[in-house]
């Protein structure tokens, strides 16, 4: 896969690209990040690729040339293009499930006031990750990335893959490293006995508490199983031991700790 990056700031791209899982799946060939800069294709004489807003307004805007030019010189018109925007949709994990799918993605950051309207009409999708205002569109561009290249065959193990958050809609159960009691908060008894049956039912229903607790959005779109709802009723009535956790702390062998 080939992810372009359009930014007028091509040095926020070095500790992203040199660091953890995207630095090793660009050196497994998973992926190719290329970063152009937006500034090497003006033709303004005093390299400017802003302008002040006509009819007047604060700051200053992007101009169409430089972008285009950008997207006609190196061929990006044919891949599919993503504009940073506060208009756009609001990035979700699906998403970039589908654009994983995508042998070449284009991303255009925006900066300073904004992008003139006419840009638009050059790309795909307008995206944005969130409602709030950052100073560019490069920290999206990278979270967009991120979330990306982790998916790529290679990038991180399946069983990882399998395990997060969001997948089905639901939070990610509770995660613990030794030692087993620190400051008088204990380690679940159960992730001791080696019931990996037990186990697994205990994480699912910490993830469907969890997920109500946190995202209730995101509980009321989850698909139920039969067995999420047996879960859901034993937390509705708030058995805290119900017998098939009895059972596994009764039969399992604790780890000397």
């Amino acid at each position: 896969m080939i992810i372009n990056i359009l930014t007028l700031f091509p040095d926020m791209f070095d500790g992203f690209l040199n660091n953890s899982i995207i630095k090793r799946a660009i050196a497994k060939e998973a992926v190719e990040v290329k970063i152009i800069n937006i500034r090497d294709y003006t033709l303004d004489k005093y390299g400017r690729v802003d302008t002040a807003p006509i009819g007047g307004g604060a700051g200053l805007v992007l101009k169409c040339q430089p972008i285009v030019d950008c997207l006609r010189q190196n061929n990006l018109m044919d891949t599919h293009k993503i504009l940073m925007s506060p208009r756009g949709k609001t990035y979700k994990q699906s998403d970039a499930k589908t654009y994983k799918n995508c042998p070449e993605l284009t991303i255009i950051c925006g900066h300073y006031e904004g992008v003139d309207e006419r840009i638009n009409e050059y790309v795909d999708e307008l995206v944005s990750i969130g409602d709030y205002i950052l100073t560019g569109g490069e920290l999206g561009a990278m979270v967009i990335s991120d979330s990306i290249i982790r998916l790529l065959d290679g990038a991180i193990s399946n069983e990882s893959l399998n395990e997060e958050s969001f997948e089905d809609n639901l939070l990610e159960y509770p995660q613990y490293t030794e030692p087993d009691d620190f400051e008088g908060k204990k380690v679940p008894n159960i992730l001791y006995t080696g019931n990996h049956t037990a186990i697994n039912k205990f994480r699912r229903k910490e993830s469907l508490r969890l997920t109500k607790k946190y995202r209730p959005d995101l509980y009321e779109k989850h698909n139920f199983t039969k067995q999420d709802l047996k879960l859901v009723d034993e937390l509705n009535k708030s058995i805290d031991e119900p017998k098939w956790l009895t059972d596994a702390l009764n039969k399992g062998k604790k780890f000397t700790k």
